[in-house]
């Protein structure tokens, strides 16, 4: 198995800028062959979906492609994968399509390692309807969210738990196979936001036992906008708000509008710059994905050991990222000192290593970090030794150079 990671980083245009990027927890940045597929299809004939002139038949051919793509990064049913703005029109849209279904007395289980967009959708719908909303802890100390923080919130009124793969705060990947099993002898839908998880581990939905599983493009090399898979069989069962003339067939009921194809044809490319990272392969794209997710995965964990043996040897750094599983995503508070100084102060080295709560609000406040949150460090793909040794030194050079307030 090979990593080019050199080949990968000459692929991507931004990084010559010089920037050592630890915010592709945010976003990352665009590969070359995103950026022309995106240029190709906007510069070909395009018009809605048909099958007559040269436009419609380019805009149907985009579309299911990147529902083929899409399928195999996460081992889905094309027919059940659904495009949107964003996770979070999407978690929504999904949120008021289920509560039509609920009535006072019902439950709806969230968990506080969410990002809020996996949270507030869950809560509001539950307090249209009178559903009861429960809430699964995790434990502060390790950072880890357990299969028994969920039973323990489980009822026979239980309709839907909505629970993280991974923390994009701090990086904690639940068990969502175990907590899917309890879930559904529960009798109730799971609902898991892999924004974070996409892109650091495989992803098999099926295997995952998620009815939902939502991902955003943008977080592993693609263009902005949401994804939701789901079985067809399912989605089947769901009357969302639509548009009288618009399609009723799925998954085309749940997309509200005219798709955004030149956006699709970047997440086909993308899924494909993916596949291409284990190395020159056989077999299809989902095996290539699987060797590619291997070999990402061994590149990371290099790179966070080295990371996190470096952080270990400065002086007042708490890393609060401490889960058994979980992805190279660390959370850094700095005693005495803001990290949103340390977080200008690097920016002023050109790294990038923002600092908040990014929408894990609930996650940041359970930690005892209000809603300041903390610095974070995101690994990406193309995240090199240089980087992490650049922003190893801009926070040795801050702790030195900013006293800390007593």
């Amino acid at each position: 198995m090979t990593y080019d990671l050199t080949a990968l980083r000459a692929d991507i245009p931004a990084l010559a800028a010089g920037t050592a990027h630890f915010d592709g927890p945010g976003g990352t940045q665009t590969p070359r062959p995103v950026i022309e597929a995106i240029a190709d299809a906007l510069a070909r004939p395009l018009s809605n979906r048909g099958s007559l002139l040269p436009g419609e038949r380019h805009a149907d051919t985009l579309v299911v492609e990147a529902r083929r793509a899409m399928a195999d990064l996460l081992g889905a049913d094309p027919a059940g994968v659904v495009f949107g703005r964003s996770a979070t029109q999407l978690t929504y849209d999904a949120a008021r399509t289920l509560a039509a279904g609920w009535a006072e007395g019902d439950e709806v289980v969230v968990t506080r390692l969410d990002h809020d967009a996996n949270i507030r959708p869950w809560v509001q719908a539950a307090e249209r309807t009178g559903a009861t909303v429960r809430r699964a802890d995790f434990d502060p100390a390790t950072g880890e969210l357990t299969a028994d923080h969920i039973r323990a919130q489980l009822s026979p009124r239980t309709r839907l738990v909505a629970v993280t793969a991974a923390s994009n705060l701090i990086g904690t990947m639940p068990p969502v196979a175990e907590i899917a099993r309890l879930v559904h002898e529960a009798g109730a839908l799971l609902h898991v936001d892999g924004v974070h998880y996409t892109a650091h581990a495989p992803v098999d939905v099926r295997a995952l036992g998620a009815d939902f599983f939502v991902c955003s493009p943008y977080k592993f090399l693609g263009p902005h906008h949401g994804v939701l898979a789901a079985a067809p069989e399912l989605l089947e069962t769901l009357r969302p708000d639509k548009l009288l003339p618009s399609s009723d067939a799925v998954p085309e009921r749940f997309e509200l509008g005219t798709l955004p194809y030149e956006f699709l044809a970047g997440t086909r490319a993308a899924v494909d710059v993916l596949a291409g990272l284990g190395g020159p392969g056989d077999g299809d794209r989902r095996a290539r994905l699987g060797a590619a997710y291997e070999a990402i995965g061994a590149h990371e964990a290099r790179l966070r050991a080295r990371l996190e043996e470096g952080l270990a040897a400065l002086d007042g750094v708490t890393v609060h990222s401490r889960a058994a599983r979980r992805t190279p995503t660390l959370l850094v508070t700095l005693d005495g000192r803001r990290t949103e100084d340390a977080y200008r102060f690097l920016a002023g080295r050109n790294v990038h290593a923002p600092s908040g709560h990014f929408y894990a609000l609930e996650a940041s406040r359970h930690l005892g970090l209000g809603d300041t949150g903390g610095l974070r460090v995101g690994l990406a793909c193309y995240t090199s030794d240089e980087d992490v040794d650049r922003l190893l030194e801009g926070l040795a050079a801050f702790l030195k150079e900013s006293p800390a307030a007593h």
